[in-house]
């Protein structure tokens, strides 16, 4: 990153995100913090996720461009430069984001469930969601401020920079293989992920339990109807409980999951009514709190309505 700095030309300040690690990623923050002023870091008092880490860069980031990157620079920071020549060069250009072009140095069936979830995401969900596009892009502050104008606890990012529109031109790059360490994602992980995802950008799986009961329903009428037809017409009427139980598995294996796919979105409004904070700050560096008036370098920024602990602190753009 130091090397880019007199190619890039402007002032940059680093805002890093602990998430409740403990293999000393916090101590070695604060002695970036003292070689350099231009680091800060804002460290959690437990783990709360990847999107509340994310969120709580982009909250404390003050400049008129911001960047999401992971710190294990698996995204390669040599694309800064092109990010904002085409930024500087295109002024109707709100973001530069990137997607990948390969999966170079992941599991095969890990990269095969990561291609049918865009594909199906691109079917149910009304957001374009691009094949393969990542969190690391660079956008104008304009970007910023509407991406955190979104409040919701139950957050999924890669969504939320498409929900929000603006101009965005994506740059797209081979995937480098993890040269030291290995992803914190599991498979699991991944996979609940990918559902918040789905349940957040679309309500295709209530329609898939609508579509299921009804399905359910004519069923049951058609074997009904035979049933009836064989005993009183024909004289043959049906006995035995294989078929009786097969039907009522069935249908309680339906009923299970369309009760579970509304409890799923019943479960998203639970959390929402608590409006608990997405996470918790035990330590940072001289940072500005936000939610008081900040101000920036030819940009002044403060929430229009920020509440912090039930006061509410009228402010303005």
């Amino acid at each position: 990153m130091e090397a880019l700095l007199p190619d890039l030309e402007t002032e940059i300040e680093y805002v890093f995100v602990d998430d409740g690690s403990s293999d000393g990623t916090l101590e070695l923050l604060k002695t970036y913090r003292e070689q350099n002023s231009a680091v800060h870091y804002i460290s959690f008092s437990r783990n709360f996720g990847k999107e509340a880490a994310l969120y709580a860069g982009l909250q404390y980031a003050t400049g008129d461009l911001v960047v999401v990157m992971d710190a294990d620079l698996q995204d390669p920071p040599s694309m800064l430069l092109e990010m904002k020549n085409l930024l500087d060069q295109n002024a109707d250009l709100d973001c530069v984001g990137t997607r990948r072009t390969s999966r170079e140095g992941e599991p095969f069936f890990r990269s095969f469930c990561a291609d049918l979830f865009y594909g199906f995401m691109k079917k149910i969900s009304p957001v374009a969601l691009p094949s393969g596009v990542r969190d690391f892009r660079m956008m104008r502050r304009s970007v910023v401020d509407a991406i955190l104008s979104l409040t919701e606890s139950n957050r999924f990012s890669k969504g939320l920079f498409a929900w929000v529109g603006f101009k965005t031109h994506y740059l797209d790059y081979p995937n480098v293989e993890r040269q030291a360490g290995k992803t914190s994602w599991s498979f699991r992980q991944l996979f609940f992920y990918s559902i918040e995802g789905i349940v957040n950008f679309s309500d295709f799986p209530l329609i898939i339990a609508f579509v299921a009961g009804l399905l359910s329903c004519f069923i049951s009428l058609l074997m009904t109807f035979f049933v009836v037809v064989r005993t009183l017409i024909l004289g043959n009427p049906t006995s035995g409980w294989t078929s009786l139980m097969a039907v009522i598995l069935f249908l309680g294996g339906i009923q299970l999951l369309t009760i579970g796919i509304l409890g799923k979105y019943i479960s998203k409004i639970y959390l929402e009514t608590k409006k608990r904070p997405l996470y918790l700050v035990k330590e940072k560096s001289d940072l500005p709190d936000f939610t008081e008036k900040i101000k920036r370098k030819d940009y002044n920024f403060a929430w229009k309505y920020a509440k912090l602990e039930g006061v509410e602190r009228s402010c303005r753009y």
